[in-house]
């Protein structure tokens, strides 16, 4: 079995995730770190869509910084939601898919380095499985020797790694489940929405939203995109430019998150990679 040192980046992956997550969030707060990402354009309107009657604008009479007082509100008032996109994280790019709710549950995906890993968590047990790339690429960027990661990968690869809340060793990957943590930092930084800017509408999803845009010196560009119709939520968050860009986009709101828990016998405890730390 391999020594203490092994278990290192399992548990430093899954806080890698949590630190996604809330970077994920970030959108009208103060500078956060973004992966490299293709900026998407403006969604063409098609021409049937364009010669309808314009959508009403809810937002007429109120200024930028209103328009991301109400878009917070509302973000912040979900239930549940997806978040989707390309954050950096421990200096690498990573890939998020995941949905979340305000009890803590959530499953998702995350793809770094060309390897895949899948999170769930139900009743604050996570559980986190990933391919030999995921494994490797994850313990190789935090300096474990490579005849410890064979080690690693060979008792974890094809299993999902099983973390109780608490549990000696683990730094409490569940914090990346917790909705409500993610979204009590969506502009918690009120200051920063000053100078925001309204840019042209235009649609995500096919749900037509307005956009509102801050200039940072140095070239960098956030833009955010805030739902026109129903609830105003946020629906999308662009920064480019500088040296962080990137994209998140969040859907799926008030939606049900199943979680399906792995069966014990394609589990491995975290204490198995470590034997002196107790559960």
């Amino acid at each position: 079995m391999a020594p203490s040192s092994t278990h290192r980046k399992p548990r430093a992956t899954a806080t890698a995730l949590c630190a996604a997550a809330t970077i994920a969030t970030v959108g009208l707060a103060a500078p956060a770190a973004w992966a490299q990402a293709a900026t998407p354009g403006t969604p063409a309107i098609p021409a049937a869509v364009a010669a309808a009657a314009p959508t009403p604008d809810p937002f007429r009479n109120l200024t930028p910084a209103a328009i991301a007082d109400r878009a917070v509100d509302a973000t912040q008032a979900a239930t549940s939601l997806r978040m989707t996109g390309r954050v950096m994280s421990e200096g690498q790019a990573l890939d998020l898919d995941l949905a979340l709710d305000d009890r803590d549950n959530c499953t998702g995906l995350m793809k770094v380095d060309g390897g895949t890993g899948e999170l769930r968590q139900a009743d604050r047990i996570t559980y986190l499985k990933g391919d030999a790339e995921f494994w490797r690429a994850s313990m190789t960027s935090q300096g474990v020797p490579p005849s410890q990661i064979d080690a690693t990968i060979e008792l974890v690869e094809g299993r999902w790694l099983k973390i109780t809340p608490g549990q000696a060793g683990s730094s409490d990957p569940s914090g990346v489940c917790d909705l409500d943590a993610l979204l009590a930092d969506l502009g918690d930084d009120e200051v920063d929405r000053q100078g925001l800017t309204r840019g042209p509408d235009a649609e995500v999803d096919g749900t037509p939203v307005a956009t509102l845009v801050k200039q940072r010196p140095g070239g960098e560009t956030t833009t955010v995109s805030v739902a026109r119709e129903g609830p105003p939520h946020i629906l999308r968050m662009v920064r480019a430019g500088g040296e962080e860009p990137g994209t998140v986009e969040l859907s799926d709101f008030d939606k049900p998150v199943r979680v399906v828990v792995p069966p014990a016998d394609e589990t491995v405890d975290l204490t198995k990679l470590d034997p002196g730390t107790q559960a």
